[in-house]
């Protein structure tokens, strides 16, 4: 039996803000126990739901020297679908109503924090790792600190690290002075060849530089990072350690994303059944958002953060072309930058046969589209993998992307001389190769509705479950620890 140890500041189902939660929720599960003891360890949130810390069994406390002092370290446990996951407790760092805060400083200070008392927690929960996976700079200086310190300790000798980068663009950046004292690294830490990037430290390069292996979260974007454009800095160091970086596509639970059994939607169906029931899903998120009920407009969703690493400029520039010319529909689930919040609401109350406008965030609501829409629109500037196209590629819902990151990699574009193909895809940034694209579904599913239904049907049969990857990530495991 191998252990290994995951740490990251959210998982679901205990706390989530996006595709990392469900990443360290669902990976675990799908990693054989016969031969893995997979552990979880996260923050103890105040903000996580009363039904969750409710669960957490106490084990025992500590106190660690952090920052010149010495601060209370609390553990906490719970065990999910046969997965243990620990919990690190201390209310001054993690008592905050979200899980993130907008104050740098505070942040790299927290996890900071977190990664030196998860290394602490070890002994004291009597569990000794083979492996540590780190996932996102919140962890980045886990693999400095075993390094710098704890390695000497005989407990932690051998122990192996992996940094996944689930989105390069976040690297826990603060300056030299700041991060040392709170740290209290040594200076020699700081250097081009460590943790200095462009005179800040950065927590995210430390893991990278001190890992024994580096994840990103799909093959396209593990080259990607490699070049200036997509490298925000770190491309040199990724081109560096090349032979020890590979891209493994993330996948998603189908256990909770099903067309057949899915609790959130109204209608289930199968890729065998899906003719003559995906449209019940459409008619009746129609009825409840207010847009004319007509099984024939082919209605496209978006379910996503609006900013534009997302395409939302791309979509600005051209969708009110779009409104006043194509017979389409437009379903709209997020929030994000206030301009793009604005342009939705203002697009609803100027369209309101075409458009519905849902600035929130709502699981239910995001399941129902995904079962009702025709296709969806995910037009990325960069994605590292997208979880989004993988579960409209489980409901039948055609995605249509730019050939980016993960996108590129789970989405087959439609090629309709040798009749193959999951969705549409377009190559360059630009709003009206996109539009170009978007019509061209369009054509398929108005002029060509069974080529339009044997995609769909492909769509549907695709394996994007956390088997395939779980086996990528198992190999990478016993190729480090043996």
């Amino acid at each position: 039996m191998k252990n290994i140890l995951y740490v990251a500041s959210e998982a679901v189902p205990y706390i989530k803000t996006g595709g990392l939660a469900d990443v360290v929720g669902s990976l675990p599960k799908a990693i054989d126990k016969e031969y893995y003891d997979v552990r979880v360890i996260l923050p103890k949130y105040s903000c996580m739901a009363a039904e969750w810390t409710e669960k957490l069994e106490y084990i025992t406390n500590f106190y660690m020297d952090y920052d010149f002092r010495s601060m209370y370290v609390g553990l906490f446990k719970c065990e999910v679908d046969g997965v243990t996951t620990y919990f690190i407790d201390n209310e001054e760092f993690f008592s905050t109503p979200a899980p993130y805060t907008d104050d740098a400083l505070y942040e790299i200070r927290r996890f900071a924090f977190f990664s030196k008392a998860v290394l602490s927690a070890l002994p004291v929960l009597d569990f000794h790792p083979e492996l540590i996976h780190c996932h996102d700079w919140q962890s980045g200086l886990l693999p400095v600190y075993l390094h710098e310190r704890f390695q000497d300790n005989p407990f932690y000798q051998g122990i192996k690290t992996v940094m996944t980068i689930h989105n390069l663009k976040f690297q826990g950046k603060w300056g030299i002075e700041d991060v040392a004292r709170i740290t209290g690294l040594d200076r020699s830490f700081f250097t081009p060849d460590k943790l200095e990037l462009n005179r800040d430290a950065d927590l995210l390069k430390g893991g990278i530089v001190f890992s024994d292996a580096v994840t990103t979260v799909s093959p396209t974007y593990a080259e990607e990072i490699k070049t200036p454009f997509y490298g925000e800095g770190l491309d040199g160091l990724l081109q560096a350690r090349d032979h020890d970086l590979r891209g493994i596509l993330n996948g998603i639970d189908y256990e909770v994303f099903d067309p057949q059994t899915d609790p959130l939607i109204t209608h289930h169906f199968s890729a065998k059944s899906f003719r003559s029931h995906k449209y019940q899903n459409k008619t009746a998120l129609q009825e409840e958002l207010g847009l004319p009920v007509d099984r024939k407009t082919m209605m496209i969703g978006i379910v996503s953060r609006m900013t534009d690493q997302k395409g939302f400029d791309l979509v600005a520039a051209v969708i009110e072309e779009i409104l006043q010319n194509d017979s389409v529909q437009f379903v709209v689930l997020g929030t994000g930058e206030e301009r793009y919040q604005q342009m939705f609401r203002d697009l609803a109350y100027r369209y309101p046969d075409k458009v519905s406008a849902n600035i929130t965030y709502n699981e239910a609501l995001s399941h129902k589209i995904y079962a009702a829409c025709d296709a969806f629109l995910m037009p990325s500037l960069f994605e590292p993998c997208g979880l989004s196209q993988m579960m409209s590629l489980r409901y039948g819902t055609l995605p249509i992307v730019r050939e980016t990151g993960g996108l590129k990699d789970s989405v087959e574009p439609y090629n309709e001389f040798e009749g193959t193909g999951t969705g549409f895809s377009f190559t360059n940034y630009n709003a009206h190769e996109m539009m170009a694209t978007l019509r061209y579904a369009e054509s398929i599913y108005y002029d060509h509705k069974q080529d339009w239904n044997r995609i769909a049907e492909r769509a549907m049969k695709t394996d994007f479950s956390w088997e395939a990857s779980a086996r990528s990530y198992q190999e990478m495991y016993d190729w480090l620890i043996g």
